[in-house]
């Protein structure tokens, strides 16, 4: 067995290259370095990627895509993170030329899940990392929950709006689950759109952790593999933004 990746190197990865992939071993350690008891509730928390509502805004007209949303905030200096009231999640044209434009009103994301262990030290460990590559900042902060689904009718598209920056400054996107699918490779690009390299997160924990502000992203569909079971992929995604 290979040995884990040290925190420092991934921050080294970071500096070097703008990203760095995560095996769910290593980030696994991690949170349990920082509480015993950090995933605790993890089969509650990826259980609440069931029943999702439908995205209602999707241009492109697809029906593939579930989610659910929060925002948080987190003061300098430490002191803690804060769910705030909910509110619509909106992205400028510029970011996703699909989506974008408007504000988007997402059910929000169980109280429960966003107070258990997991999320909790999930957002703490993002919290510490981004703040050693950018000190001293307040943080505006959104989650994400997505579940990608695919049938034989239809592959499911993690990311409809292509290869993107979300226009924050930091990202991770961690898997959850996968049920029955192929593909779902995630691809890294630096701002003129050359790849720079691509992995595909396959166990939970599994994570991506981006600078968004000098990497772009993008994720290929998720095609079903056996067509008489469901097949989706449920990720969290949470992004970071200095205010």
């Amino acid at each position: 067995m290979a040995p884990l990746l040290r925190q420092s190197e991934l921050l080294d990865n970071i500096a070097r290259a703008g990203f760095s992939f995560v095996a769910g071993e290593a980030m696994q350690a991690w949170l349990l370095a920082q509480a015993e008891d950090a995933l605790s509730d993890w089969s509650a928390f990826a259980t609440s990627w069931e029943a999702m509502p439908l995205d209602q805004y999707m241009a492109d007209g697809g029906r593939y895509r579930r989610r659910r949303y929060a925002t948080l905030s987190a003061p300098a200096q430490g002191g803690d993170i804060v769910l705030e009231p909910h509110q619509p999640h909106y992205q400028s044209l510029d970011y996703n030329p699909l989506n974008g434009g408007v504000a988007r009103e997402f059910e929000p994301i169980p109280a429960d899940i966003m107070q258990g262990n997991s999320m909790r030290n999930i957002l703490r460990f993002c919290r510490k990392m981004f703040s050693r590559m950018l000190p001293d900042k307040a943080w505006h902060i959104e989650c994400h929950q997505f579940r990608i689904e695919a049938s034989a009718e239809l592959h499911g598209k993690p990311t409809p709006e292509g290869i993107h920056r979300d226009g924050v400054d930091f990202v991770l996107v961690m898997m959850v689950k996968r049920v029955n699918i192929s593909s779902g490779t995630t691809t890294m690009h630096d701002l003129e759109h050359k790849t720079l390299d691509s992995f595909t997160l396959t166990k939970p924990l599994d994570s991506a952790i981006v600078n968004d502000r000098r990497c772009m992203h993008g994720v290929t569909p998720v095609e079903q593999i056996d067509p008489a079971h469901p097949a989706y992929r449920d990720v969290l995604v949470v992004t970071f933004r200095a205010k």
